[in-house]
């Protein structure tokens, strides 16, 4: 399998990673890998500030459409600080949960809202 290395920073164009777009934009890239059977490593090297917004969109998405094992087997990171790893590590769990049963995480959330 081959590899390569998304820096986030030439992705976003920014050391702020605070925006669902940009999260699009990275989602985009580590999407086309893994479909081409590839392994990426996102570098998060000079990234000043980082949110689950972000993660969200980047990552967690890849939970809809790809198995557990195969986002593991394909995706790893460096250069993150202990504070985006603590966050991707909550945005990976909640992904897992909801794309497994997003109607039964929607019905949750609405009766936490008292919708």
């Amino acid at each position: 399998m081959e590899g390569n290395t998304i820096n986030i920073i030439n992705v976003v164009g920014d050391s702020y990673c605070i925006e669902a777009e940009d999260g699009e934009k990275v989602f985009s890239l580590i999407n086309k890998a893994i479909l081409e059977n590839k392994k990426v490593v996102l570098s998060f090297l000079n990234v000043e500030m980082l949110t689950t917004a972000f993660l969200n969109t980047a990552i967690g998405q890849l939970y809809r459409d790809f198995s557990e094992e195969k986002i593991k087997e394909s995706l790893s990171v460096k250069d993150m600080s202990q504070n985006g790893l603590n966050a991707l590590k909550r945005v990976v769990e909640t992904a897992k949960l909801y794309y497994k049963d997003p109607e039964a995480m929607q019905r949750s959330i609405n009766d936490i809202l008292g919708d």
